[in-house]
């Protein structure tokens, strides 16, 4: 491996895969919090208890956590093509890299949000807050920090997913690995893309624990 001819290669692919993840994050939280929310408010102890849709949600989400990822990828290239135009490549994968991360995080704004205090939460309804008011201003913020240390783990399993999206074509320095480290048995281009994905996964975690501290301090 001559790692100057490879080094433009590694960065693209670094790139694509920091492509990959940080939009699917960012569609995973859009769609993941509410769902979270609605989880935690329709519990049987919720603001506004709906057991039926309670369980039918959690139904959902615990069979949509419940499939492979790779199961996922394969079931999911008929409504991706649909979807994005193509079944592979880096904008392909964020298909399934988003229904795949929307469940996980959603069990985990569900989680953070239970460990409010609840006499916080009977105190802002005490103080004539609505349904609306109380979320926004009091569970979101005071569960700020975790859902933050929530967002750093469900981009680290985006990592990883990502990786596993190289197996069909979608690009990254999972692919990279496949493609060449594996199939064409260039072990040192293995080594390194696994070092990059430990920087990578490294670099996350380091920010959501810096973040996360830093908003509980204040």
């Amino acid at each position: 491996m001559n790692l100057g001819e490879w080094l433009p290669r590694l960065w693209e692919e670094s790139l694509t895969t920091i492509y990959m993840v940080g939009i699917s994050t960012l569609f995973t939280v859009i769609l993941g919090l509410p769902l979270g929310v609605l989880l935690t408010l329709s519990d049987e102890n919720g603001l506004t208890p709906r057991p039926v849709l309670n369980r039918i949600l959690s139904f959902i989400v615990n069979l949509a956590r419940s499939l492979p990822f790779i199961i996922l990828l394969v079931v999911l290239i008929p409504f991706t093509r649909k979807l994005v135009g193509t079944s592979i490549g880096p904008t392909a994968t964020i298909v399934p890299l988003t229904i795949a991360a929307v469940p996980f995080f959603a069990r985990v704004v569900e989680s953070t949000l239970r460990e409010v205090p609840r006499g916080l939460i009977e105190a802002a309804q005490s103080m004539g807050s609505s349904v609306w008011q109380t979320v926004s201003k009091v569970l979101v913020p005071e569960s700020l920090p975790g859902l933050i240390l929530g967002i750093a783990l469900t981009l680290i399993s985006l990592v990883g997913y990502s990786a596993m999206a190289g197996a069909v074509g979608g690009g990254g320095l999972g692919d990279l690995a496949i493609r060449y480290g594996y199939q064409r048995y260039e072990t040192e281009v293995m080594f390194v893309t696994v070092i990059l994905l430990l920087v990578l996964v490294q670099g996350v975690q380091l920010l959501g624990d810096r973040l996360a501290a830093k908003i509980s301090k204040k």
